[in-house]
């Protein structure tokens, strides 16, 4: 099972060349390598351990278990609080009238590897689109000039390569920053998706479900019901019919131990609070893709930061002679090339525009 996934720990090393952002990263680096760590932490207990164990009398233990496991569980709403053992027999179980308590029915926890699995797929999509997309560029581009040490005739040679490239193609890069813009969107969409995904797999319950958990250790002892044991019931029943002697179909009730749901409700505590988290910073991000893009000013100041070894009116030039698309090979550029050598490049690039020969 290891060895399936034993290519994401590619996802942990650092890119030799730059070509998005942080906020990307936290996509498909940390969001997918936890949800694929937490689809192998399930899977091993789902599979090498011991997921469910049924107690029921007259019924052979195994029998019940594999029942119970592909049958699903069920739970009492309505019996969620009160005192166990005296009140109830665990949160959720107790006895019940057919047809006039709820009943509700867990049939999630086969599926939750697969789940997570899949949403990690999802989550990468975007950075698969923009390598796509993006071709290399960046790398190509940077030439090495991204190296400690890079000798002076190379270095010269492929500044004004890379400068040469500049000019020819200025003003052509705007759908290059597009595609890399419409990734971003693809991110946030995906979360928000995700999120309302989610919900729909734990029958509405993953929404509050951090807010619950947070409300219910703030409570009183007596008054509060555990919304980890109502979305993730250690405890359930588990009814199973059979022909008795006679011909008549008997019914057996059960108690059903799921020591899975004590990782699965931590798994979708954590979850919830990191899709919160990355929720906000990603529309924050797209507030600030909004000001680059229409704001000239923002994009000067950011290439000014981007480039703060080199003269302002520099920059400025450059800046004003650049378009969305140029303003943003830029400042990925810059990301990857060594300070000075891009202190030297911006300022071979603005003599270039200037209609001057490079010294």
């Amino acid at each position: 099972m290891f060895d399936v996934f034993g290519s994401v720990k590619g996802l942990l090393k650092l890119d030799q060349v730059c070509i998005d952002n942080n906020i990307f990263r936290l996509h498909y680096k940390a969001t997918v390598v936890i949800l694929i760590a937490f689809s192998l932490l399930v899977t091993s207990r789902q599979y090498i351990g011991d997921p469910i164990d049924c107690i029921v009398d007259e019924i052979p233990l195994n029998v019940m278990d594999t029942y119970c496991w592909i049958y699903s569980t069920f739970t009492i709403p309505n019996r969620l609080t009160g005192i166990a053992g005296k009140d109830i027999a665990q949160p959720g179980v107790s006895s019940h009238v057919e047809g006039q308590d709820d009943v509700k029915y867990h049939k999630y926890y086969q599926w939750v590897c697969f789940v997570l699995f899949f949403q990690a797929m999802l989550f990468y999509v975007p950075r698969y689109l923009w390598k796509t997309w993006e071709a290399g560029r960046i790398k190509m581009l940077v030439l090495d000039l991204n190296m400690p040490v890079v000798n002076d005739e190379c270095k010269d040679e492929r500044k004004k390569i890379l400068v040469d490239y500049f000019i020819e193609n200025i003003n052509r890069h705007n759908f290059y920053a597009i595609r890399f813009f419409i990734c971003e969107v693809l991110n946030f969409i995906n979360v928000l998706g995700q999120i309302y995904f989610m919900d729909f797999f734990l029958d509405g319950e993953f929404s509050t479900y951090g807010s619950d958990v947070v409300r219910f250790t703030e409570m009183e002892p007596e008054e509060r019901g555990d919304p980890m044991a109502r979305v993730f019931p250690k405890v359930t029943k588990c009814t199973f019919h059979k022909y008795g002697p006679s011909g008549s179909v008997q019914k057996f009730d059960g108690l059903c131990v799921l020591p899975l749901n004590i990782v699965n409700e931590k798994i979708y505590v954590f979850l919830w609070f990191w899709f919160i988290i990355l929720t906000i910073l990603t529309g924050a991000s797209l507030v600030y893709r909004f000001a680059v893009v229409f704001m000239p000013k923002v994009r000067l100041y950011l290439l000014r930061a981007r480039s703060r070894l080199s003269a302002h009116d520099e920059v400025e030039l450059i800046s004003s002679k650049c378009q969305l698309g140029d303003w943003f090979i830029l400042y990925q550029l810059g990301k990857n090339i060594d300070p000075l050598i891009y202190k030297e490049i911006i300022s071979d690039l603005s003599l270039k525009l200037e209609g001057k020969e490079m010294v």
